[in-house]
């Protein structure tokens, strides 16, 4: 095969609010709707408008589970993305950039930062070329990389002057003429993109047009003016017979709830959860399959306490209710926490992880709440915590948090991160026809008492769990405070019922441990008799997936446990699946390796080494895989930090 067809890293850049995420979105519809798989990574500045952001997606004739370092074809509308990325672009790829920023000077790029400018500075130092964009585009031709001038200008005014529009309406279609630049350099067929921008503009038949117009345009000006045999890949679409979704993280998880069952979801915004509740606003009304309109009210709180509190209350009546936050709003939520926890209310919390301490890095990812799900708020109640491995999981993980957060009546936590909220993928339709909703125990008083009986709702059982009521039903107590209680909710300090009461609530814990299934507790995957064991948790599955697929090729056998349950800890799960590993080695994006200290506390096995990350952003498959091959042939320190400057 002269041409790489099978696979292709597309990666487009521009300040933030010029419309990378719309441009991104129209060549990933036009992907999914030629058949091809694709993976999508977002990433951008906590910046409302102007600094960079970048999307990268992924393609495939075969499914992706995660981004790559490196791009294939790089599409830039400034500077700023061309000096950034230029390095990244492969031997026999391309670049695409503005003809007019085709020698800007490093140290007139504003938002380009003082270490990276030295750092490329340098780097073109080394090759005698001047530290300009010209000298990064002259490393690439000296790499391999072809490099493609466009007049963005010139396109957009044919397009004012074809369509007898004003410039400055013809300059909107920049985006999708830089999408059309790359797709005509792939050939890949436009009426994809037309395709494409249907579903981008729904029933906006006049913006639709001068999009299309746009498309036309920026195939003819590659025809006429480029060469492509030189740049090594193609996009080839396929022909396939199945049904798929092209979704985001947070899109899942809300679908998940609105799946559960959820009827009640408060938030107050923080990134990158509000992503979710925004969603479910604009889906609050949606269709049942018995034919009737499902409705949930989402509301936006005036502080996160306000909003765990209100989740609180709203659970205590009967329905199906969650909130979503990130690091810092969850800090906020504590207190509710604890009260959430010692009145037992069933409470789904979507924690989406970011870069902290702090405000730390707001709209970057990383595993740092792990420790904080598990141990959050004074004293001691029990909680469950999950973590989803990929977008498919966090759907169906949502509908297991409701379902274990009623049948136990205690708060669980759900965490996903930045990474897997910001990915886009395609994937198979979710199987709603397996999904079970579980409410767990009710009180119901007898014929004979109706009701006139005094209602224990804390009533000691063996199990912990303990039927609740709901407001207004007969012979119900609804005696809710913060303070230790009797069994009929009243506070008290007596000893023995403290005792009492501790033990029920924490019970729950063990009947938790004994009820869950071992496939919702964690997963194998890969050779499952290898003794190189990875161990891993949350949004580093896919890459350890692909880096497992890499060593295997090499003749390497490996594999990935991937623990869903943190807590309670599934130590009777996974200490047998460890004894014999050798090594064994935590993979986890955060700092410390929180999850390789629950696993060395809960069984007394260390890990032999960690692969940590922990700048921001998501781990690749290649940075995974290189991290494990020096592990495999014994040059690897215990600590591996993986490393980009340039991302």
């Amino acid at each position: 095969m002269s041409k790489q067809q099978q696979e292709l890293a597309w990666r487009v850049g521009g300040p933030q609010g010029s419309g990378v995420d719309t441009a991104a979105g129209i060549f990933s519809r036009a992907c999914a709707i030629g058949g091809l798989h694709l993976y999508g990574r977002r990433e951008y500045y906590s910046n409302i408008k102007g600094r960079h952001s970048y999307y990268d997606v992924r393609v495939a004739h075969y499914p992706v589970t995660c981004h790559r370092e490196t791009a294939d074809l790089l599409t830039t509308f400034e500077a700023e993305s061309l000096a950034r990325h230029a390095i990244a672009v492969v031997h026999g790829g391309g670049i695409v950039y503005n003809a007019s920023h085709a020698d800007t000077p490093l140290n007139r790029i504003p938002f380009l930062g003082e270490r990276l400018r030295n750092d490329l500075s340098a780097y073109l130092e080394e090759r005698d070329l001047p530290p300009t964009t010209g000298g990064l585009l002259e490393d690439a031709r000296r790499r391999g990389v072809q490099t493609y001038a466009v007049s963005y200008d010139e396109i957009t005014s044919a397009l004012a002057k074809k369509l007898e529009v004003p410039k400055a309406i013809a300059d909107r279609t920049l985006n999708t003429i830089a999408v059309a630049i790359s797709c005509a350099l792939l050939d890949y067929p436009s009426d994809y993109l037309a395709k494409a921008l249907e579903k981008t503009f729904p029933g906006r038949a006049k913006i639709i047009d001068m999009n299309v117009q746009a498309v036309e345009l920026a195939y003819e000006f590659v025809h006429e003016r480029f060469d492509t045999h030189d740049l090594d890949f193609r996009l080839v679409p396929m022909d396939i017979n199945e049904h798929r979704l092209l979704i985001n993280g947070h899109q899942a998880v809300a679908l998940g709830k609105l799946a559960a069952g959820l009827t009640f979801q408060t938030y107050y915004p923080i990134s990158p959860a509000t992503d979710e509740s925004v969603f479910l606003e604009a889906h609050a009304n949606f269709p049942l399959r018995n034919g009737k309109d499902g409705l949930a009210v989402i509301v936006q709180t005036e502080d996160e306490l306000s909003a765990i509190a209100m989740a609180s209350g709203a659970a205590l009546t009967g329905a199906r209710t969650a909130t979503a936050t990130s690091g810092p709003g969850f800090s906020l939520m504590v207190e509710g926490l604890g009260w959430a926890g010692i009145n037992e209310v069933p409470l789904v919390i979507t924690l989406y992880q970011r870069g902290g301490p702090s405000t730390g890095l707001p709209t970057r990812s990383e595993q740092g709440d792990l420790m904080l799900a598990i141990h959050a708020g004074h004293g001691e109640f029990p909680r469950i915590v999950l973590a989803s491995g990929d977008i498919v999981e966090a759907f169906y993980d949502t509908i297991h948090a409701f379902n274990y957060a009623e049948r136990y009546q205690m708060p669980v936590i759900h965490l996903v991160d930045k990474a897997m909220a910001s990915t886009t993928q395609t994937v198979r339709p979710f199987d709603t026809e397996t999904i079970r909703i579980e409410r767990g125990e009710f009180y119901t008083p007898t014929t004979e008492d109706n009701g006139r009986k005094h209602y224990p709702r804390f009533a000691i059982t063996e199990s912990g769990i303990s039927p609740r009521a709901f407001p207004g039903q007969p012979g119900g107590i609804h005696w809710l405070t913060g303070g230790e209680h009797t069994v009929y909710g009243r506070v008290t300090e007596d000893p023995v019922i403290r005792e009492q009461m501790m033990e029920k609530r924490m019970r729950k814990l063990e009947l938790v441990a004994r009820e869950i299934p071992q496939e919702e507790k964690l997963k194998v995957y890969g050779d499952v008799d290898a003794a190189f064991t990875i161990v891993s948790w949350g949004s580093n599955k896919g890459s350890i997936l692909e880096a497992l697929d890499r060593l295997k090729a090499d003749g390497i056998s490996a594999r990935l446990v991937q623990v869903h349950l943190l807590w309670p800890f599934p130590t009777e799960a996974i200490a047998p699946l460890i004894e014999d590993a050798s090594p064994l080695v935590a993979v986890e994006s955060n700092y410390s390796g929180q999850f390789a200290e629950l696993l060395r506390a809960h069984t007394g096995r260390a890990s032999d080494h960690l692969i940590l990350k922990y700048n921001g952003r998501p781990m690749s498959g290649q940075e995974v895989y290189w991290a494990l091959k020096t592990i495999h042939e014994g040059t690897a320190e215990r600590r591996i930090v993986l490393r980009n400057p340039y991302e």
